[in-house]
Order: C-alpha cells, then sequence, then structure tokens
C-alpha cells in the first residue's frame, strides 16, 4: 500500500478520534468551556486544532513539494510541542477521566504513526519543485475536508471559550460565601471529587472549615485540593478517636447510563447502601460522635407519577416498589441508622441538579446543535435544582442543625418550579436562540436502556416544602433564570 495513502487512513482515524474526545470529553463530561480551571487548555487546544485543519484539508487532496514540504515539517513540529505542553497543563489542572486517557494515548500513538509516514514523504517531496500538487482519494478526501472543516470550527470555539474565560477570571472570583455555621468545623465528605462534591469542598474550605474526603484515589484528590483536605481510601483509615462534626455524604455511582443488568444493579448498591453503611459502622466506633449526618438520596424515591398528575409531591408522598425507589429507600436506611447513634441524619433527595457538569450538557447538546424536542411525547415532568441552591440548601440545613432544630428525615432538593419536559426544552432553545422541533420518540430510548429509561421518559413534580417551611430562599426558583445562568 502507498505509504501516503496509509498515512491519510491514519489520518482520518485521528479525525474519528479527536471529534469522539471533543464532544465527549471536552464538552460533555468535562465541560472545559465552562471551566474557568481550564482556560490555557482550551487556548492550546485551539491553536492545535487549527493547525489540524490546516493539515486536513491541505493534506485530504494536494501533496507539499518543496518548501511546501518544509513547512509541513515545521506544522508537524509545532503541534507535537503543543501536545506535549497540553499533557503538562491537564495534569495540573483537572484529574482526567479513565476514558479520556486512554483515548489520548491512542490519539498520541496513531498520530505518531502518520506523522512518522508524512515526514518520510517530505524526503522526497523536497526534492521536488516547490507548489501544492493536486492529487485526490475519492471518498478520503472528502472525508479529511469535513474533518478539516469541523476541527477548525471546534478551534474557533475554543478560542472564544478561552477568551470568555479570561475575561471572567479577570473581573473576578464568582464563588460566593456559604455560611455552614461556626468556622473551625470538622466535616467528613463522601463523594467529594464529584460535580456536587468538589464544589462542597471548595466552599466549606473557603468557609474555614477542617474537611477530611473519602477517595478511591487519595493522592489525586489531596492534588486536586492543593493538599488543603485529609483523604483516606477507607474508613479503617479514620481512627475512631478523630473527631468529625458533620458528615455530607454524596457517594454513589453515576445512575444514568449502562443498562441495569443485576450487576449494575449489585454495584448501584454498593456505591450508595454498602459506602453508607461502612460509614455509619465508623460511626458506631467513633468515640466523638457526630452532630449531623448530610445523606444523599434521590426524587426517584417517589418513582414515577403518571404524566396527566401534576400534583406536587411532598417529603411525605409515599414510594413506588420500582428498582430506583427501592435503591433510594435502601440508601436512605442505610443512613438512618446513625441516628441509633445519637446523631441527627437529614436524607437529601436530590432532583436533577443542573451545573455545567453533570447531565445537564448532554441534556443539551441537541438544543444547542439546533435539533432539541421533546422526548416521548414531553409530558413528563422535571424537578430540578441549580448546584448552586444545593450548596446553598446544605449550608441551610448545617446551620439549622447547628441552632438545635430538628432537621432529621426527608428533605426535597428540587426548585420550586416543575416543568414539563417538553416546557424545559423549549426554554432551553428560548435562552440558546435555537429551533425546537426535532421530537425524540421514546420507543428507542427504551429498547437501549430497558427499564432505566424511565428516568427519561417518566418523572415526578416534586416540591422542596420542608426547605421552604424552614426559610430556605431559592437563588434560582424559575427555569429560565437557572438556565441563563449556566447557558
Amino acid at each position: 500500500m502507498n505509504t501516503h495513502f496509509l498515512a491519510l487512513q491514519l489520518m482520518a482515524v485521528q479525525g474519528l478520534l479527536g471529534a469522539f474526545d471533543t464532544l465527549y470529553h471536552h464538552e460533555l463530561t468535562e465541560a472545559l468551556p465552562r471551566r474557568r480551571s481550564a482556560q490555557r487548555e482550551l487556548g492550546i487546544h485551539a491553536v492545535r486544532a487549527l493547525i489540524y485543519s490546516v493539515l486536513f484539508i491541505g493534506l485530504s487532496a494536494w501533496t507539499w513539494h518543496g518548501w511546501w514540504a518544509l513547512a509541513l515539517l515545521f506544522l508537524f513540529g509545532v503541534e507535537i510541542v503543543l501536545t506535549l505542553w497540553d499533557f503538562v497543563v491537564e495534569d495540573r489542572t483537572r484529574l482526567l477521566p479513565a476514558t479520556e486517557r486512554v483515548t489520548h494515548t491512542v490519539l498520541a500513538m496513531n498520530g505518531g504513526a502518520f506523522v512518522a509516514l508524512l515526514t518520510m514523504n517530505c524526503l522526497d517531496w523536497w526534492a521536488m519543485p516547490t507548489g501544492l500538487v493536486w492529487q485526490t482519494h475519492g471518498w478520503l478526501t472528502v472525508f479529511l475536508s469535513l474533518c478539516g472543516v469541523g476541527v477548525g470550527l471546534s478551534g474557533v470555539r475554543d478560542a472564544l471559550a478561552s477568551l470568555a474565560l479570561s475575561r471572567a477570571a479577570q473581573a473576578g472570583p464568582v464563588e460566593q460565601a456559604l455560611d455552614f455555621g461556626p468556622s473551625g468545623q470538622r466535616f467528613l465528605v463522601t463523594g467529594a471529587t464529584g460535580f456536587i462534591g468538589k464544589r462542597l469542598v471548595a466552599a466549606l474550605l473557603r468557609d474555614g472549615h477542617e474537611v477530611t474526603i473519602l477517595t478511591r484515589q487519595p493522592r489525586q484528590a489531596a492534588w486536586q485540593f492543593d493538599g488543603a483536605v485529609r483523604c483516606v481510601q477507607g474508613m479503617d483509615q479514620l481512627h475512631p478517636a478523630t473527631r468529625i462534626d458533620i458528615v455530607i455524604n454524596l457517594a454513589g455511582a453515576r445512575i444514568l447510563g449502562w443498562r441495569w443488568t443485576p450487576a449494575r444493579k449489585a454495584a448501584l448498591r454498593a456505591s450508595r447502601v454498602g459506602l453508607t453503611s461502612k460509614v455509619v459502622d465508623w460511626i458506631a466506633r467513633a468515640e466523638h460522635k457526630p452532630r449531623l449526618m448530610l445523606s444523599g438520596s434521590a426524587i426517584g424515591y417517589y418513582g414515577i407519577q403518571p404524566q396527566d398528575d401534576a400534583t406536587p409531591l411532598a417529603e411525605d408522598a409515599p414510594p413506588r416498589d420500582i428498582f430506583m425507589s427501592r435503591l433510594c429507600q435502601e440508601w436512605e436506611q442505610a443512613a438512618r441508622a446513625a441516628s441509633a447513634h445519637g446523631v441527627r441524619v437529614a436524607c437529601m433527595r436530590f432532583g436533577l441538579v443542573m451545573g455545567t457538569e453533570g447531565a445537564l450538557p448532554m441534556m443539551l447538546l441537541p438544543v444547542k446543535l439546533g435539533m432539541g424536542g421533546p422526548m416521548g411525547g414531553g409530558g413528563q415532568r422535571m424537578s430540578w435544582i441549580h448546584v448552586d441552591d444545593v450548596l446553598r440548601g446544605m449550608a441551610h440545613l448545617a446551620r439549622l442543625g447547628g441552632e438545635g432544630a430538628d432537621v432529621a428525615g426527608a428533605w426535597n432538593f428540587t426548585a420550586p418550579e416543575q416543568v414539563t419536559q417538553r416546557e424545559f426544552m423549549r426554554i432551553a432553545a428560548a435562552v440558546a436562540v435555537r429551533p425546537c422541533f426535532m421530537p425524540t420518540p421514546g420507543w428507542p430510548v427504551r429498547l437501549m436502556l430497558g427499564e432505566q429509561a424511565d428516568l427519561l421518559l417518566e418523572g415526578q413534580a416534586v416540591a422542596p416544602a420542608r426547605l421552604r417551611e424552614s426559610g430556605f430562599a431559592f437563588r434560582y426558583a424559575s427555569t429560565r433564570a437557572a438556565l441563563q445562568s449556566l447557558m
């Protein structure tokens, strides 16, 4: 096979892998354009993307002869330097998920292969008269040209995002102080490196508290929080004489993902019920009992609600005999066992937590592409809460508990406004200034996800009754206001 044609085929593979990495990791799971710490990384990505755009389009239908061959080698050299710089910046600013590390490794290997092949071609091209010689390769030329356009647009997107983050940094920090009660309290946090947990730990540190976190990767977590927290890998590493005032239990494997096979249901239970039980076992051994435990749960506790029933579900609404409801019941039951040791236990039933990470970016992708619309009819109710109000709600309960108020029992962490999925998509499209016309039928979702499809196709109108009765004021009470702050 012609080495030049093989190099172009490897470039096509690079285009596919790069598109996956950009859409799945940078845009959806990591949400880099909305992370202040990613400003430099996005700037590097922008320059690399523009170089790749030139390479994809320039090599798709031309060979680079004479001095153009030296220009090509120069672009390769700049790309290699930027890639190495990118690795360094990533390691200093964020913890890469395993899938992104694997993808980057494959990209580096594949990129090295096609650069090596093209470099060998450049030695021959250098001896030819200077010029760009037209040489097409059928479908491969078309595909590489499309890759060039796509990566070029991605580069512009990253450049604009980097510029916006730079301006935001110059405007000053946006984090607002939260009052968890008297400074100097000792907190134990599980799930601290997750979407909500890392924001919580940062807020606790700003508020002057001592934080211990339970994590499977203590070295990485200690690095993530600049060594300002104590990290333990298991509850057996926490001595019974350790003083903890408040436990905030947020651990739990991601619920939305692969089908709920028996093995995955067992993993979901272990990450929630099993870990919570280990925390309670430590509380039983502790010489100084925590005064409060805020334990995560979810509105899946209430099961599903008929779409023609918009009756708000308060904390006293009954559960249902389906998996997601049973999982939440077992989770809360494991947490409530701490009350036998004199600890007040508040179970926080979270709705869809809206933020720049988590499920929202993936939900908004069709909207941003101009292909938003209702899913499965769109009549299902969506109960949501802004991530800022989640943190403020936790601080509210911590203060109430410190003042002697009875905070035990369930608390619905949802905004006062519950909209249908159709209304949510219309509001999101209006905020993004995009059309909203493309419905998604429910049957393919059920075929792909099985029982798990209820999370997307069914819903509940869950009201934050206790939060409002206790005097909590939502910063984002409407869907439009929440989406405007995030989009």
